[in-house]
């Protein structure tokens, strides 16, 4: 007589209940390191999409982080899950670390630029103090007035030293104060020297030769470039002239006092290490 077939009980055998339940406890020990782990918000999506895509947990069931079944490799996808928690909170520890070099960029940056600054600063004074001394040897230091920044160094000559009112004309008084400050210029200006001419804000009479002080300002300043040029052995191709008209006063223009001073002319000699040098 035949063996009675054994009868097949249903449901999952037992030990794949209890594999089952082992890999739903060790999927949520990593998902709740995974959430104790300092993340951004940026990362926290990228994970959230390797999730996705890696167990397949919104579409699909056959892909996870390897080829094959989940079942059959779950221990080694748990494992790559682990190195990858892993891998992302090092990759956050770089970015702090970016953030902290950037940081320290930033101020080795700024403390650069400030030395360079003082540096500059430090040429204009020495190259100050030289042109002082011409101009004290030279008996003008009353009519020529010296400062200087980190950039130049500025000869400043009071317009009614220089032309009559509403001229472009040197006045001959004036020739041996700008003869002296050419040869200071033939000496101690080896760059670029910036003449520029200025004015008070009283507009121009009608009838003159110049419509404004625009033109005024801009005929004084190449008056100026062309002495020198024609008197001096200065490269014409560094010196540069300008007229700033009234836009630039250095004193009040309600009073004749502050008018008087605001008619000048500023020459200045950039430093070797100015960036307009």
């Amino acid at each position: 007589m035949a063996k009675k077939p054994e009868e097949i009980k249903p449901g999952l055998p037992a030990w794949q209940g209890t594999f089952g339940d082992l890999m739903n406890l060790l999927l949520c020990f990593f998902v709740l390191l995974f959430s104790m782990a300092s993340m951004d918000a940026a990362k926290f999506e990228e994970v959230a999409a390797s999730f996705s895509s890696a167990f397949s947990i919104f579409s699909g069931g056959e892909m996870a982080i390897g080829k094959g079944a989940l079942i059959g490799d779950g221990v080694s996808q748990l494992t790559e899950l682990s190195s990858y928690i892993t891998s992302m909170g090092l990759a956050q520890a770089g970015d702090d670390a970016d953030e902290e070099r950037d940081a320290v960029g930033e101020m080795d940056q700024k403390e650069l630029m400030e030395a360079a600054e003082e540096e500059q600063l430090e040429a204009s004074q020495k190259l100050a103090e030289k042109i002082q001394a011409e101009l004290e040897e030279g008996d003008i230091e009353d009519v020529v007035s010296l400062n200087y920044t980190s950039q130049f160094v500025q000869l400043t000559i009071q317009g009614s030293i220089l032309f009559d009112s509403g001229k472009v004309e040197i006045k001959s008084d004036a020739i041996p104060v700008i003869d002296k400050v050419g040869q200071i210029l033939e000496s101690y200006a080896g760059g670029t020297v910036d003449i520029e001419g200025h004015t008070d804000n009283v507009p121009m009479s009608s009838g003159g030769k110049y419509a404004n002080n625009d033109e005024l300002s801009s005929g004084r300043a190449l008056a100026v470039f062309n002495y020198l040029v024609e008197n001096t052995t200065l490269d014409p191709a560094n010196l540069i002239h300008t007229g700033r008209g009234e836009y630039d006063p250095i004193a009040d223009n309600s009073t004749d006092e502050g008018r008087s001073r605001n008619r000048r002319v500023e020459i200045k000699i950039y430093n070797p290490l100015s960036s307009s040098y």
